[in-house]
């Protein structure tokens, strides 16, 4: 079963840091958002291979919005 990474807030997707199909590993920095001038973080909880990117530079997110899948 696929991990869902969520957005915890309103924010622009500063930078997408992995691709499909990167392996990563629990506590890897996976796309650093930005609101209100703050860097933001989203870090994996597991490790796994990411299996979907929904997100890009650029986009903005909304709370609770998908923004990568890990399998």
């Amino acid at each position: 079963m696929a991990e869902e990474v969520r957005a915890e807030m309103v924010a622009n997707v500063w930078k997408v840091l992995v691709a499909e199909g990167d392996s990563i590993s629990e506590g890897d920095t996976l796309v650093i958002l930005e609101s209100m001038k703050m860097e933001i973080p989203v870090i994996a909880e597991v490790d796994g291979t990411v299996a979907k990117v929904v997100v890009a530079e650029g986009d903005v997110v909304q709370e609770d919005d998908l923004i990568i899948e890990i399998a």
